[in-house]
């Protein structure tokens, strides 16, 4: 193992989705001797100036980003970046709209993408930046699918099935019109009921009529599934219905709806992983879980009761495709009559095969998260320092930023506002050092040959995860 060498700064937003796949990323750079700092993303911006000089590992590349990559670069850190939302993606433009900015591109030093498929659409960009490298490395969620990686779930799925019993576990991803937070969906009510409604966070780069026909096609296939729901616990007695809302969206829906019944459970907890392994089959519609699912071999089902091509096969081609589809409730209720009776089993076959392939790279041979750090280990072989701010650009970066989350902070009091400390605690809820130095154990003990590592928490709100104190 080489020396320490400079820190990783690793933000995590959506902290079930996220976390332990950041976890196993900074437990391989820590058997590389790299330390890194986990943590939830919108408090490490605000406090970005706390941190040793580094590497920024950016989870997306929006206009949003642009201020904030501009004061970490003039506070020394470099930014690599991947973008969590690149494999089940809008169509090009407005995906570029959404998702990319020329600006914070430009900041970027080195890009990961999730396989061809992203890597692809990211050399289109009109705003890429030419020159600057572009790796299809995977992603470190998908690490977390394969199958030498689920005995870390063991416990897990253990405590899920003693739980739940069997189940049918229900994944929705319908934030677009069920958001946490109302100003979340496509769309707000207007002042004036003679006006136009004004855009949601959820439209933010989209045409008024790729909006409007998203808003109708999404409020018809979460009608289908809140239908689907009691008629689910009425046919299938011997199983449980669990139903787990997206990160971003409003549980309390579904809980209505449980409130009437015996056998449904809503639930957020945890990574999804456990949660496919432990089931005997998971209903979606367009959602990512369904290629999850798919790269693991469990059996899933696209309900597409409501069909608009447009956006079955313009956004959410990839989970449908890779998933069986019931286009109505008979399809549903037959297809998990069979997978629940061993007839039918998971989705398959070669044009199947020949999609994910392109999609999602480091399915074998190097993990996803081995790979990012491996490059990450030549950059800082061919340039030591991870950057080289000058005191003057170091003391006005600091400034902005603190003029920045002040600014953050204010908003947030809004009783309007999406960032209320309500949704943060829902994305990122408290965690002890204990939970995390359990989950990194798991990890070295699957990954062998342990390289002792040190967890340490640093300003009571990150974790600090570094080769043995011994080691260095």
């Amino acid at each position: 193992m080489t020396a320490q060498k400079f820190a990783l700064l690793i933000p995590v937003e959506n902290q079930v989705r996220e976390l332990d796949a950041k976890l196993l990323l900074a437990c391989v750079a820590a058997r590389q001797g790299f330390r890194s700092f986990v943590g939830f993303r919108r408090e490490m911006h605000f406090n970005i100036d706390a941190f040793p000089s580094g590497i920024y590992i950016s989870k997306s590349m929006t206009r949003a980003s642009d201020m904030m990559f501009a004061i970490m670069q003039d506070l020394g850190h470099k930014v690599v970046a991947w973008d969590e939302e690149a494999l089940v993606h809008l169509p090009d433009e407005t995906y570029y709209s959404r998702r990319l900015s020329t600006e914070a591109m430009k900041r970027v030093a080195h890009f990961f993408a999730w396989g061809e498929d992203s890597a692809e659409l990211w050399r289109q960009y009109s705003g890429y930046p030419q020159g600057t490298p572009m790796h299809v490395t995977g992603n470190p969620r998908c690490d977390l699918l394969r199958p030498e990686m689920h005995p870390y779930y063991d416990a897990d799925v253990r405590k899920i099935r003693d739980d739940f019993g069997r189940f049918i576990l229900i994944n929705t991803n319908f934030n677009h019109v069920n958001g946490f937070s109302t100003v979340q969906n496509l769309f707000l009510a207007p002042k004036n009921p003679t006006e136009a409604r004004p855009f949601g966070r959820a439209a933010l780069g989209m045409s008024r009529d790729y909006a409007e026909g998203l808003e109708a096609f999404k409020q018809g296939v979460f009608e289908s599934i809140k239908d689907a729901i009691p008629k689910l616990e009425a046919a299938f007695p011997a199983h449980t219905i669990v139903v787990r809302p997206h990160p971003t969206e409003n549980p309390d829906t579904y809980r209505q709806i449980a409130n009437g019944l015996t056998r449904v459970r809503v639930t957020n907890e945890g990574n999804v992983v456990p949660w496919l392994l432990a089931t005997d089959v998971v209903i979606h519609n367009g959602c990512t879980t369904g290629v999850e699912a798919y790269v693991m071999g469990v059996p899933s089902i696209s309900y597409r009761a409501h069909v608009d091509e447009r956006y079955d096969y313009g956004f959410y081609k990839l989970p449908n495709l890779v998933s069986h589809q019931a286009m109505n409730w008979e399809q549903l209720a037959n297809l998990i009559h069979g997978i629940t009776a061993g007839t039918v089993g998971p989705a398959d076959g070669e044009e199947r095969r020949e999609v994910i392939d392109r999609y999602l790279a480091a399915r074998t041979g190097q993990l996803a998260c081995e790979r990012i750090v491996d490059i990450l280990d030549a950059t800082a072989q061919e340039n030591p320092g991870a950057g080289a701010a000058t005191s003057p650009r170091r003391v006005k970066a600091r400034l902005l930023n603190h003029a920045r989350a002040m600014v953050k902070r204010l908003k947030a009091m809004n009783p309007q506002s999406h960032n209320k400390s309500a949704f943060q605690r829902h994305r990122y809820p408290a965690l002890a050092i204990e939970d995390v130095c359990q989950r990194l154990s798991r990890f070295q003990d699957l990954l062998g040959n342990p390289v002792p590592i040190d967890v340490d928490s640093y300003r009571g709100q990150f974790f600090q995860i570094s080769p043995s104190a011994e080691l260095r």
